[in-house]
């Protein structure tokens, strides 16, 4: 099929759309990007959509395997988010790896197509990833001014306080929730100043807990979560290891 409007979304498991269930879909996940595809192709005919993000992947395999990827694709619309998965890193050069986004970024804003980047979440309101929040800062104005040199348009993540409350969260505190997808779908088309129909569907009530239940649930999210996460990092496992992009290829939703 001819594609007259072409929607390349690249990534690691924010792009992906993982914490946004959907056993229907390719990977299990709907996500943020499947949305905007879904009201950017409402009323074209000619539209169409791939998404290359793998959860888990860094920032250097995002250039390496999805840029020269999506160029091919020839898009019209390109979504780029990679860092977040290099921030938590215990060492990290934070001006090396953005000069390699930066070349990335050129390279697919030669192909003329409109470029959308996003900063970082400020993770204030977590005792554990707060501790990132400095690089965070840092990495946001790096991206700042890339968006800047290349003409790309910036989805401000860092500023938006409605992601403070837990409903936006799923229940692994690291992935947004569907209601998160949701909202992050909204914001990015307010960006792309694209009409939409989107609602953001009901946030499960997250419950005060007393000291105690606090605690159990903090011990159950460590084992379930924290903890099998920590040993593929210390092991160099992946989420996505024997993962395929969700959509490789331009496709109608």
């Amino acid at each position: 099929m001819d594609f007259s409007a072409r929607y390349v979304a690249l990534g690691d498991s924010f792009t992906e759309g993982v914490g946004d269930d959907d056993a229907a879909r390719p990977n299990g996940v709907r996500g943020w990007a499947d949305r905007v595809a879904e009201q950017l192709g409402a009323a074209d005919p000619g539209f169409g959509y791939a998404n290359l993000a793998i959860r888990g992947r860094k920032l250097r395999q995002i250039m390496a395997e999805q840029v020269d990827a999506a160029v091919e694709l020839k898009p019209t619309l390109v979504t780029v988010y990679a860092g977040a998965n290099d921030i938590l890193r215990p060492r990290i050069d934070i001006d090396d790896l953005l000069a390699e986004y930066d070349d990335g970024i050129r390279k697919l804003s030669a192909t003329g197509a409109t470029v959308v980047l996003f900063t970082g979440f400020d993770a204030r309101g977590s005792k554990v990833f707060s501790t990132m929040r400095g690089r965070t800062a840092i990495y946001n104005e790096l991206v700042r001014g890339i968006a800047g040199d290349h003409g790309a348009l910036l989805v401000d993540y860092w500023r938006f306080n409605e992601y403070y409350d837990w409903g936006m969260w799923a229940q692994d505190r690291m992935h947004m929730s569907a209601a998160g997808h949701a909202n992050m779908a909204k914001r990015v088309l307010d960006v792309l100043e694209h009409d939409h129909s989107i609602e953001v569907p009901p946030m499960t009530p997250v419950p005060e807990l007393g000291r105690v239940d606090a605690l159990r649930a903090n011990a159950r999210w460590v084992k379930e979560f924290a903890g099998p996460w920590v040993v593929r990092r210390v092991t160099g496992k992946s989420s996505g290891d024997g993962l395929a992009p969700k959509y490789a290829q331009l496709t109608r939703l």
